[in-house]
């Protein structure tokens, strides 16, 4: 069941359970005895390790109802050039995501996933469909200025938790977190490059294909935003707030809360990358549930894996976001699943198992 908290006021996860160990060796011990070399299907024997622990049963159950939640958003830094789109673009996008026309919803389909959009501070009205949520119209230019007010950073990351509650509380047995928001890979470049200690020049990426002129501007945005946040830097809430907005807010209390839930979340890009350093800080042990899509082309991709000790499913220089990174890595997870659960034993196939074994 969903956790409650006590004070509306305060931002609190109770602590993130460990996955099941139990399960996790008889998934070990059923992997040996299956109809193969041992260690020969690689990492798709991991990763059935990974989602029986998760599921806490061997073998596991393929993912039924996987859920992508995308999380829009409108940033004030892409008013100042820091994008090679205009900062509309986000309104019309979430649009295209409603009438299924993005990648997220084609790599949904294909992967036999379901898409949910949440409008969290996108500058133009959209369907109450997706802005029973919302926080506000954009955030703050965070070179010059706060994000989010107290109230607002409270209530995204609020927002965040009880979406990843209706979500399980719906039977979603696999969270995929998406993002969708012009200039959103300024305020995750700073998240990084604060959270990881790594100096800014080597986080900042081309996002949307900027030029060298906006990647200079991008850079010294991202600059002085870093001497914002480097002030509250161990204050994770505080941070949302001086240096991200209400979308990137609430990825974080989504994915802190799916891991106090128990629910496993495939990770897309840099932007979620960046928003999950700040959930591990809220929530301790939360990255545990998690499993990386995918190793994004941006900079501060690597970075964040590196940090959170994730080893990602696939590696194909992907930077769309969206949630479309971890989607296509989705029918990996479930073909590794299903060699768990579903291939023959060496004593059912009637097979001699490993000499002297």
């Amino acid at each position: 069941m969903p956790t409650e908290q006590n004070d509306p006021g305060t931002i609190e996860f109770p602590p993130v359970p460990a996955p099941d160990e139990q399960a996790s060796r008889e998934a070990v011990a059923r992997q040996a005895q299956l109809t193969k070399p041992a260690g020969s299907l690689g990492r798709l024997e991991e990763l059935g390790v990974w989602f029986a622990a998760r599921q806490g049963v061997c073998p596991p159950h393929p993912p039924a109802r996987a859920r992508v939640v995308v999380f829009a958003g409108d940033h004030g830094i892409a008013q100042h050039g820091v994008s090679a789109y205009p900062p509309e673009v986000t309104g019309q996008m979430v649009s295209n995501f409603l009438s299924g026309g993005a990648a997220v919803n084609v790599l949904a389909s294909h992967a036999g996933a379901t898409v949910r959009v949440v409008d969290m501070s996108v500058t133009v009205d959209t369907p109450p469909v997706v802005s029973a949520h919302k926080v506000r119209r954009g955030s703050g230019a965070i070179d010059r200025e706060d994000a989010l007010t107290d109230e607002e950073v409270r209530a995204a990351v609020q927002a965040g938790r009880t979406i990843a509650d209706e979500e399980v509380d719906s039977g979603a047995d696999l969270l995929i977190a998406g993002d969708m928001g012009i200039g959103n890979t300024t305020p995750a470049a700073v998240l990084i490059s604060l959270l990881t200690g790594t100096e800014p020049v080597a986080v900042v990426g081309r996002g949307t294909g900027i030029d060298d002129q906006a990647w200079m501007r991008k850079t010294a945005a991202i600059r002085d935003a870093l001497r914002r946040a480097r002030k509250v830097h161990n204050d994770p809430i505080a941070l949302l707030r001086t240096a991200t907005g209400a979308d990137i807010a609430a990825l974080a209390g989504f994915l802190a809360q799916a891991a106090v839930r128990k629910t496993p979340v495939m990770l897309d890009g840099v932007v979620v990358g960046a928003a999950a350093l700040v959930a591990e800080e809220l929530a301790p042990g939360a990255r545990q549930w998690w499993l990386a899509g995918h190793r994004s082309a941006e900079p501060g991709g690597p970075l964040v894996l590196q940090h959170l000790d994730l080893e990602p499913v696939l590696d194909m220089r992907l930077r769309l976001g969206e949630g479309s990174g971890a989607l296509t890595a989705l029918p990996v997870l479930t073909a590794a699943v299903k060699v768990l659960g579903e291939m023959a034993t060496f004593d059912e196939a009637g097979v001699a198992g490993e000499a002297g074994a």
